[in-house]
């Protein structure tokens, strides 16, 4: 039975290590991944191995050549351009048409029992069988559900904590027959997770999990690569380690010279020829390459340096990574999560920060700090996007330099001559981190299309009204002064998607921009007329008939943001009597507390009531959300707010479909269904929200947040539009909010937050499916679990937080507090 090792992949997310060889010859304890890998199979019995190659394909055939030196047999499979998981076994092909074979990557470290693995597949008569893998944090892997008997039920590929419904991943280690490869198309780019396995599944093939009960890392990210050789070091994977163990978890290989006043603290590994002197102290989990000279004095904590690296004395070294042929001069220091590349001179007393890289043959000059302005781990954050964009202090983790280099970053991803949009709230800050966006942007041969001061809803609608590719906006934290939120946009003005993100983030991560060449240099222009030009197509493609014969008064509250630089030339044209309060620009003041906006709106409700109007709307700084007042000056919760516009729209429209996010109450079926309106659910990300309403057949949209989507006009949330809308329906139905709420039954839905470990997620969700038992589950964004009676429970892990979401709904409050309480103490229990 033959051995395919995958060997092809870049590791762009190991830079610099990978800069300039492939991943699969990095280093685990002084021997490539690859070999661990190669060792494995030959242990099982596999000497028959054929390797698929791409990236810096002939340094992988030089080092391991046809491998009589592992006592196996390799030949190579190289791609022309990638391939995919599956394409590139499919070029493979001519060697494994003639029996079963064995797919394994060769950059993660495992020692899965591959033998017990191919008794799994020959026992069940599998097609296919992958190896699966419990992990604490699955969101860079596909996730897989099996069931009892190991039977694949579904396919997740690298989800975002919403779609985590369990712990349990694909490895990327399959046992396979020759025939799948007639699923695969040649030449093309295929992968098996994505393209292959759903294909299969849905037809019926027999395709099973084999969970494996072993040591399993993806060698993807610095940190795991560190992780990897800590865990070699103690003992938690089963690899055999060259050299002596001289004394307890301390490794010793050939030729290698140790004084014996040199401070040794294992577990650590010191590699062949290397020379440690006097005075040295090596601590836990150091790994020295070979020929790693380390001078009197020095300290290494944590640090995996590669071969032929000169430590100079009272050296300080912690957690970091130094590539090979790199000399550390007197004094320095390399701090956590640094990496140096190879062939590098980090000179006389240099300190190079945590985080920082630097890529290979640099030069650090003697005394020089390198340092970072933000370090996003350090923040606990797992992606640099969160919920709200880029989020973060002001001048502490958002400053001027971080903002080039994100739109350096944005503009890296996109076509040199493209126009992108800019705008931004009315806070200084915001203002002046904009000036660096556009500055980044021009410099990389992006054009700008720069709207100045503008409400968010306006950036949107340019942006996908113009021929543009994409925008940023800037604004002030809702709720906290001191922070800035950067905002990305697509095409359609909609937020970017997660895919999106991640092609940014690992742009931003390599920090390898593109600038552009003198004569290159874009365009920055203030498109004239914007506010106008949106206030025409507003009118033009939003119902407002009947709204002057129905005389409507309403109060409106601008909140002192950008919103009321649009409502002056949109009121007029409207044909409603109107009284506005916090119309001015409040620059030291661009947004509110919790307790402010209460304030506020129990004064907009005191307005409402004196003077007998309609009713009241209160739109955010940005003029992105909306809150309502009812006639009697009552504040509309957003829940209810929902749902009154959903029945406003629902009974005029009488058909169609709209899109909700999950999180919302099941009274709104009733309320469609009433209608004769559908509804769709969606996730609680806001980007799948706007492609949903984005659908021919939708009507409308919304969040529960007081984000609405008109899809008439624009389909992304847009409060200013969501006030029209609202005028003209409440103009034609001659119903007050009040009346149009108390003919919607109640909803009794409940929430709650649960501190969640990062580590504990999977498992947490993992441990929600299984004690679902037998009851409905939706995996729509996380787990609901649907009883017989039509009570539920949503859990859903949150994306940038160490918190379980849970909601609860049930007929009564009672019913829906004790749900809560009983799947709260399954996320608790699990979460221990």
């Amino acid at each position: 039975m033959k051995a395919v090792v995958m060997a092809g992949g870049e590791g762009t997310r190991l830079r610099p290590m990978t800069a300039n060889q492939p991943k699969p010859l990095l280093p685990l304890v002084n021997r490539p991944i690859m070999e661990h890998v190669l060792r494995l199979l030959k242990r099982h019995g596999f000497s028959e191995t054929v390797v698929t190659v791409q990236f810096l394909a002939a340094l992988i055939r030089n080092y391991f050549g046809d491998g009589e030196e592992l006592g196996m047999s390799l030949s190579y499979a190289t791609e022309e351009v990638p391939l995919g998981t599956a394409g590139s076994v499919k070029n493979a092909e001519e060697a494994l048409r003639d029996d079963r074979f064995l797919v394994i990557s060769g950059d993660a470290l495992t020692d899965i029992d591959l033998t017990d693995m191919v008794r799994f597949h020959e026992r069940n008569g599998a097609l296919v069988t992958i190896g699966l893998k419990r992990v604490p944090n699955p969101l860079e892997f596909g996730i897989i559900i099996v069931d009892d008997d190991g039977r694949v039920q579904r396919f997740l590929e690298k989800p975002t904590w919403g779609q985590v419904f369990s712990d349990t991943v694909n490895t990327g280690i399959y046992v396979m027959e020759p025939e799948v490869l007639e699923h695969v198309a040649e030449g093309e780019s295929v992968d098996w997770s994505g393209d292959v396995f759903p294909k299969l599944l849905a037809e019926g093939a027999p395709l099973f999990g084999y969970v494996a009960d072993c040591y399993w890392e993806d060698v993807g990210t610095h940190e795991s690569y560190l992780k990897a050789q800590a865990d070699m070091l103690s003992g938690a994977v089963a690899i055999d380690l060259d050299g002596f163990e001289v004394s307890p978890g301390v490794w010793v290989a050939e030729g290698a010279e140790v004084d014996s006043e040199a401070v040794l603290k294992g577990p650590l590994y010191i590699g062949d020829y290397a020379k440690v002197e006097a005075g040295v102290e090596l601590r836990e989990y150091t790994v020295l390459g070979s020929n790693v000279v380390v001078k009197e004095g020095a300290f290494l904590h944590r640090a995996v340096v590669h071969d032929n690296v000169f430590v100079a004395p009272s050296t300080n070294l912690r957690g970091c990574v130094v590539g090979k042929n790199t000399d550390i001069m007197a004094g320095a220091r390399v701090e956590e999560g640094a990496v140096i590349g190879d062939e590098c001179v980090i000179e006389a007393e240099a300190y190079v920060s945590s985080g920082v890289k630097v890529y290979p043959f640099k030069t650090i000059e003697a005394g020089a700090v390198v340092n970072t302005s933000v370090i996003w781990e350090s923040r606990g954050q797992r992606n640099l996007f969160g919920p709200r964009g880029v989020s973060g202090l002001v001048n502490v983790e958002i400053t001027p330099e971080l903002a080039v280099r994100l739109a350096s970053a944005y503009a890296t991803t996109l076509k040199k001559g493209t126009t992108v949009v800019t705008g931004r709230d009315v806070s200084r800050a915001a203002r002046t981190l904009k000036r660096a966006v556009n500055s980044a942007l021009t410099a990389s041969a992006i054009n700008v299309h720069d709207l100045e001061a503008t409400p968010l809803t306006v950036a949107r609608f340019e942006t996908g009204r113009e021929d543009s590719v994409g925008g940023i906006y800037i604004r002030t934290t809702l709720g906290d002064p001191q922070g800035v939120d950067i905002i990305f946009l697509d095409p359609d003005g909609a937020d970017l998607s997660q895919a999106a993100q991640r092609k940014l983030e690992r742009v931003f991560g390599r920090q390898e921009y593109r600038r552009a060449f003198p004569g290159e240099i874009a365009e920055l222009a203030y498109p004239p007329r914007v506010v106008e030009t949106y206030t025409r197509d507003l009118l033009r493609r939003v119902d407002i008939r009947g709204v002057r014969e129905a005389g409507l008064k309403i109060v409106l509250d601008c909140a002192g943001g950008v919103a009321s630089l649009v409502l002056p030339n949109l009121l007029g044209k409207v044909g409603v009597e109107v009284l506005t309060r916090n119309v001015g620009l409040d620059e030291a003041n661009p947004t509110e507390t919790l307790a402010e906006r209460m304030r506020d709106l129990e004064r907009l409700g005191e307005l409402v009531s004196s003077s007998r109007a309609a009713f009241g709307v209160r739109f955010d700084p940005v003029g992105e959300r909306i809150s309502l007042v009812d006639e009697n000056g009552e504040l509309v919760g957003d829940d209810r707010a929902l749902l009154v516009m959903l029945d406003l729209v629902a009974a005029e429209r009488r058909g169609g479909r709209v899109a909700l996010p999950v999180t919302t109450t099941r009274v709104a079926e009733q309320v469609c269904r009433f209608h004769g309106v559908q509804v769709e659910w969606t996730s609680t990300s806001q980007d799948v929200l706007t492609k949903a309403a984005a659908q021919p057949s939708v009507v409308f949209a919304g969040d529960g947040r007081g984000g609405f989507l008109m899809p008439e006009f624009s389909g992304t949330v847009d409060g200013i539009a969501a006030f029209v809308r609202l005028v003209g329906l409440v103009a034609r139905t001659r119903l007050t909010l009040s009346q149009i709420d108390r003919r919607i039954p109640d909803a009794h839905l409940l929430r709650r937050s649960v501190p969640t470990p990062w580590a504990a997620k999977g498992s947490v969700m993992r441990h929600v499916v299984e004690a679902a038992g037998s009851r409905t589950i939706d995996t729509t964004d996380g787990v609901r679990v649907v009883e017989e009676d039509g009570r539920w429970v949503l859990v859903l892990p949150d994306p940038a937080e160490p918190v379980t979401h849970l909601w609860a709904e049930g007929p009564d409050a009672d019913v829906a507090q004790a749900l809560l309480e009983e799947w709260a103490a399954v996320v608790e229990r699990a979460g221990t």
